[in-house]
């Protein structure tokens, strides 16, 4: 009998281990979103269709953007994520920078007009 018990233990906790792991994963922010969450309404209002009509892309940090987002990140790895149909007269595309542990926003800017 104790044999049994010890079994319907295990496997009960293991359930809620599981569980526990599967509600972890489904907090998880894609990394559009994240960036979303960090625009100004005015950012925001220039998104014509949804957030997740960008391009999201692994970028390694340069002298000239790490200017724009901290000398710190120069040769590190981030994401960058353009938002598409953003650009404006005077501005392209609407980028946010978020870190490689794609939770933290570490800057954002507008694309170059070339």
């Amino acid at each position: 009998m104790r044999l049994k018990s010890n079994i319907s233990f295990i496997l009960i906790g293991s359930i809620f281990l599981m569980g526990g792991c599967n509600l972890y994963q489904s907090n998880n922010i894609p990394i559009e979103m994240v960036a979303f969450n960090s625009l100004t309404k005015e950012e925001v209002n220039k998104i014509p269709v949804s957030p997740k009509d960008s391009v999201v892309n692994e970028v390694i940090v340069s002298e000239d953007l790490g200017k724009q987002i901290g000398d710190k990140f120069i040769g590190k790895t981030i994401y960058s994520v353009t938002f598409n149909n953003t650009e404006d007269d005077t501005n392209g595309r609407l980028i946010v920078y978020v870190s490689n542990d794609k939770e933290t926003v570490i800057g954002k800017g507008y694309e170059n007009r070339k």
